[in-house]
């Protein structure tokens, strides 16, 4: 089986925690390499951003590539540019389809955009497309709190149009499902939820003491972590007022303690970074808490199982999040979670098991389970066991099976003469 996995705005090999990366790039990366080692052949297809970087890639193992299409310039650009290349992106994949006499079953897209080029590319090669949206604009403007952080009207609108005419659809949590058929009226027949898995091989619990070696923390600190995008819709503004009102509290005055935020670049100069970097580091210093919050930037995936893994606590305190791939990698290394009760995290998340789910936007609440894990040793013990039995359902290679046998089943159905039904719907 030949797969065109679609991913146009970010590449699967880019360093996480930029502006457009994050759990999808994960995600991409290692179902590629699973369906490769289940001998699957896949070319992952995205926008060049780097005239410098080889077009054709081999990284994902198993002779699957990562393949850079020119489409506009060849450097970074914002998402609201993007539309305007799509034609030029399908056209660099048909070219490399036909240069390479290669005949691709099926289309797997990633994220609207990639969507629409995954419907003009079923157009020419008549192959079903698989399709998962990661986010969804209808939810991100319920929670955006300025217009900078809502999403287009032309998001709004394709959504709505793919999920109509895509063949298949892959919800990571049930609250995915239900939002697709009650926002978007998608047809439930046509959905199939599964997961975004863990790679155990690699995030799994290291010794404390020599994460703690690795990352440079104290053996006598607690290590609070967030990892993820520097966005507003991150939360990460509860994260830091919850701080405040810890110190205001006073209970651990006998426990050193400070939060380390992995994403975004800490150090750009002042017309260079992120507006919202900028404004928490500023709220950093007017809140008085400067002092025990240190942003790290974007980190090395191989670097981040020592991160879980000598933190005491991760926090997701998202306003929106489908998913959460970062918890469930945390939870995998031994680390409890506390997390928003938003979108797929309090499937992943048991609370007061393998962590904390709180309501959105509550930095009270969240001091106060703060306080609780990092004052009480055995219980941090306990859930973080717990965190990692709860991991183990979700290693790649199952959730690489269940996405199989959507292919499979999708093909039975192409391949059926018109009229004869082969089984019920997937």
């Amino acid at each position: 089986m030949h797969v065109a996995m679609i991913s146009y705005h970010t590449c699967p090999l880019a360093t996480l925690g930029g502006k457009d990366t994050g759990g999808m790039n994960v995600y991409v990366a290692e179902l590629t390499r699973h369906l490769g080692q289940m001998g699957i052949h896949v070319d992952v297809f995205t926008r060049s951003q780097d005239e410098h970087v080889p077009h054709v890639l081999h990284n994902l193992g198993y002779g699957n590539r990562v393949v850079h299409v020119p489409a506009g310039p060849e450097e970074p650009l914002p998402k609201s540019d993007l539309y305007t290349y799509l034609d030029d992106f399908t056209r660099g994949i048909l070219e490399f389809a036909q240069n390479k006499h290669i005949q691709y079953h099926l289309v797997h897209s990633h994220y609207w955009l990639s969507g629409l080029a995954a419907e003009r590319l079923r157009n020419e090669w008549n192959t079903p497309v698989v399709h998962m949206f990661h986010t969804l604009g209808v939810m991100k403007n319920r929670v955006a709190r300025s217009p900078s952080e809502r999403e287009s009207p032309l998001r709004l609108e394709k959504e709505a149009h793919l999920v109509q005419t895509v063949d298949h659809i892959i919800a990571a949590t049930p609250a995915e499902k239900a939002q697709l058929e009650f926002l978007y009226h998608a047809d439930s027949r046509k959905i199939s939820i599964i997961p975004p898995g863990v790679d155990l091989g690699r995030f799994y619990p290291i010794p404390k003491d020599e994460a703690r070696a690795f990352v440079g923390v104290p053996a006598e600190a607690r290590m609070i972590l967030f990892v993820g995008r520097i966005e507003p819709l991150k939360g990460i503004e509860t994260l830091i007022r919850a701080l405040r009102l810890i110190q205001d509290t006073g209970r651990l005055t006998c426990c050193p303690h400070y939060l380390a935020i992995i994403g975004g670049d800490p150090s750009a100069d002042a017309q260079q970074m992120d507006s919202e970097m900028a404004r928490l580091q500023w709220l950093t210093k007017q809140l008085g808490v400067k002092d025990v919050v240190l942003f790290l930037g974007k980190q090395a995936q191989e670097s981040l199982p020592y991160y879980y893994s000598a933190a005491d606590v991760l926090v997701l305190p998202s306003h929106y999040e489908s998913f959460g791939m970062v918890a469930l990698e945390a939870m995998a290394c031994g680390t409890p979670v506390i997390a928003s009760q938003v979108g797929g995290l309090p499937f992943l998340v048991k609370d007061g098991i393998t962590g904390f789910v709180i309501p959105d936007g509550e930095p009270a609440l969240l001091a106060d389970r703060l306080t609780q894990l990092i004052l009480d040793a055995n219980l941090r013990e306990q859930m973080g066991k717990r965190a990692v039995e709860r991991a183990q359902p979700y290693a790649w290679a199952e959730i690489t099976r269940q996405i199989i046998q959507v292919y499979d089943r999708l093909l039975t159905l192409q391949a059926a003469p018109p009229g004869v039904v082969t089984a019920t719907p997937i």
